[in-house]
């Protein structure tokens, strides 16, 4: 089971200045590290517009919060940054990988607290007051049962668009089909096949 967020944290000072992807795994295999790599990539190719400099990507952080320790040494959050290994420096391309281990449950750190409250069913249980009331309104009122189902509806039209685009690349990339045909048999609009194939005029 994968739960996934997509935040932006805006500032007036900078209106983008970083993108945030949050997934909540509980099979392990779900939180390969490619995974991690493949999202981010996935912000970065949706984040300029036609003619932007590369120079104007934002900081993107892909936040994976799984149920077991996948990377092994258990510790309770792991930062993941690139580095310049002969220098031992980070590279800062504003890339940033974190895992975050679920099974830290204990509730003598913030950390703790709030992986506890995550996998809690019962608002009443929960640490975090903030958290204790979002559950309680999304699950016990109306408007938020409402609120819940339109999110979900949006998160799987979010899968589909994921899919499709992957597919359009596959496509794009074998040569074989028009950008017409790519448009037909993935469900994209033209334009949009058009801007993953990087022809803006054509």
């Amino acid at each position: 089971m994968c739960r996934k967020c997509w935040m932006r944290e805006e500032s007036k000072e900078n209106p983008s200045s970083a993108v945030h992807i949050i997934e909540i795994q509980r099979a392990d295999k779900g939180a390969h590290r490619k995974r991690a790599r493949y999202h981010s990539s996935l912000i970065d190719s949706d984040m300029l517009k036609a003619g932007e400099d590369f120079t104007e990507l934002c900081e993107n952080y892909v936040i994976f919060i799984t149920e077991n320790a996948v990377l092994g040494s258990g510790r309770p959050i792991y930062h993941i940054d690139r580095v310049i290994s002969e220098d031992n420096v980070q590279f800062e391309d504003g890339e940033h990988i974190i895992y975050v281990n679920g099974s830290m449950k204990a509730k003598d750190t913030a950390l703790g607290k709030l992986m506890s409250d995550l996998y809690c069913t019962k608002a009443d249980d929960m640490c975090y007051e903030e958290l204790s009331k979002r559950v309680r309104q999304y699950k016990e009122t109306e408007e938020g049962v409402d609120t819940m189902c339109d999110i979900l509806d949006e998160m799987k039209n979010d899968v589909r668009t994921e899919t499709r685009i992957e597919n359009a690349r596959k496509m794009i990339k074998s040569g074989k089909l028009s950008l017409d045909e790519i448009a037909e048999f993935s469900g994209l609009s033209v334009e949009k096949v058009r801007e993953l194939a990087g022809n803006k005029s054509a």
